[in-house]
This record gives C-alpha cells, sequence and structure tokens, in this order.
C-alpha cells in the first residue's frame, strides 16, 4: 500500500510540475509564485504540508508549525498523499471550469480544508488532540470550512465553493462525494451521540443540512436547501424541508472502486451500524 501511494504521488507530481513549468514560462508574473509553490520542492508531499502552513498560518512560526505538523503526518502515513491524489484529481474530473491539476492545488480552498482535515485526523488518532483542534479552528477562521478531527473521510472528495461547510464530530463520509457550499452535517441533539453515515458517490447540493442517526446511501442526491432528518436509500434524491424522496432507481450502479484511505466502516450497499 505505501509503494502503491509513492508510486501515484510521483505520477501526479510530474503532471504538476510540468504545468506549473508551461505556466512559469508563458507568464513571467506568475512565474515567482509558482516556482515557489511548486518547482522548489522535490515532491508533491512537500509542496502540499507548505501550502497548507502558507494558507493556514497568519505568520511566520504558524506558517513554520503548520508546514511541520503536516510534514510529519505525510511522513508516518502514506495514504493521506494517496487521499490527497485522489481528491484532487476528482476535483480535475467533475469540475467543468478547469482543465488540469494546478488551478485546484493552488487556489480552491475546498482542497486545502480537506487536507488540513486530513492532518487533523492524523493527530486526532494519534492523541495530539489539542493541536488537532487547532488545525480545525484555523481551517475554519482563514478557510471557512469547519470539520471535526474525529470525522471520516474516504477519498476522491470535492468540496465546492465550499464557504460555510461544517462537518460534525463523528461523522462519515464516503469515496467520490461532492459537497457544496453552506452544508452542515452533524448530530440534531445530543442525544443519540450517532451521527449521519454518508455513503460513496453521494452529491449534496449548497445549504442542505443532514442531521442525526442516519444513513444516506451510495450514489444518492441531497438537494439545494433539503433538510435531511431520516434515511435516504441509495440512488434516491431528497428535496425540500423537510425533505422528501424522489426519482429512487430499481437497481443501483456497479460497485464503487476502493481508495487507500477509504473509511473501514464504509462497506458497498450499506454503512456499519
Amino acid at each position: 500500500m505505501v509503494q502503491a501511494a509513492i508510486m501515484t504521488s510521483e505520477s501526479l507530481w510530474r503532471e504538476i510540475r510540468g504545468e506549473a513549468q508551461r505556466v512559469a514560462d508563458a507568464d513571467p508574473v506568475f512565474a515567482r509564485t509558482v516556482a515557489g509553490a511548486i518547482l522548489v520542492h522535490d515532491d508533491f508531499a512537500a509542496a502540499l504540508a507548505d501550502l497548507m502552513g502558507h494558507r493556514l498560518g497568519r505568520s511566520n512560526a504558524e506558517r513554520a508549525r503548520f508546514t511541520a505538523l503536516s510534514r510529519n503526518a505525510f511522513r508516518d502515513e502514506p495514504d493521506l498523499i494517496a487521499a490527497a491524489v485522489f481528491d484532487l484529481r476528482s476535483i480535475a474530473l467533475r469540475d467543468p471550469a478547469i482543465t488540469s491539476l494546478l488551478p485546484p492545488l493552488l487556489h480552491y480552498k475546498g482542497y486545502v480544508a480537506l487536507q488540513a482535515w486530513r492532518v487533523s485526523n492524523w493527530l486526532w488518532r494519534h492523541d495530539h488532540r489539542d493541536a488537532a483542534l487547532l488545525f480545525q479552528n484555523e481551517a475554519s477562521n482563514v478557510l471557512q470550512v469547519s470539520i471535526h478531527p474525529s470525522a471520516t473521510f474516504g477519498s476522491g472528495v470535492y468540496l465546492d465553493h465550499a464557504t460555510g461547510i461544517v462537518v460534525g464530530a463523528n461523522v462519515v463520509i464516503g469515496n467520490e462525494v461532492t459537497i457544496l457550499q453552506n452544508v452542515s452535517i452533524g448530530r440534531d441533539s445530543e442525544l443519540p451521540a450517532r451521527s449521519p453515515r454518508i455513503g460513496s458517490a453521494v452529491y449534496i447540493g449548497a445549504g442542505a443540512s443532514i442531521l442525526g442517526d442516519i444513513s444516506i446511501g451510495d450514489f444518492a442526491k441531497i438537494g439545494a436547501g433539503a433538510v435531511v432528518t431520516s434515511d435516504v436509500p441509495g440512488g434516491c434524491t431528497a428535496v425540500g424541508n423537510p425533505a422528501r424522496l424522489t426519482n429512487c432507481p430499481e437497481t443501483l450502479p456497479a460497485a464503487f472502486p476502493q481508495y487507500p484511505a477509504a473509511s473501514p466502516e464504509l462497506r458497498r450497499g450499506s454503512l456499519a451500524p
């Protein structure tokens, strides 16, 4: 798994460096920015750690601290980089506004916020709870995206526009999920303590709220502004407040591919109880 993650990131890094060099050659004004963000680094992990440090830190000391914590996480758990690769490629595949990898890496705050969560989750799982919450707090302050470190995400996730996204403690989110701005996913009260479980290939529209001890099945769609407080079967669309179901298919597409950083709680066709 580690070797596969390294090979995956090396392939992506070659593509990004090629794009960066072409941009630098064509645009002398932007060349210094591209050189500092991409061309001075040896690999994708180093560039991503440095990017997060610069986006989250508001002083030289803060930038150095966030960069160092990110590098430690990536070095200890290469699957974090594999997941970051899938996240970036998913943006390039699903966002019709771009055709390359460099713009979302440098400019999409949802991508940076998701990678900040991956580092905060690593810190949380290694009992560095204060540092994990620091990452969450700074991502919330600077990027307007708040994801609790104890949440669980798969790979290939796209936070589109991202402003106002809130994901609470213990939420589980699968692979290839798209989440638009101003979405809230979390508990509806202190009891029960269970949080939503979101399957793979789910689309969640702007302003939607998904609350409580519920499951959203694979390939489901949640309409903009919907308030969902009960289960949504796989492939169905939920719209309205309170949400109602529509367009439920007789069968779902073929089994969704697995990713290196996919949650172990997620299983094809159902979610762990």
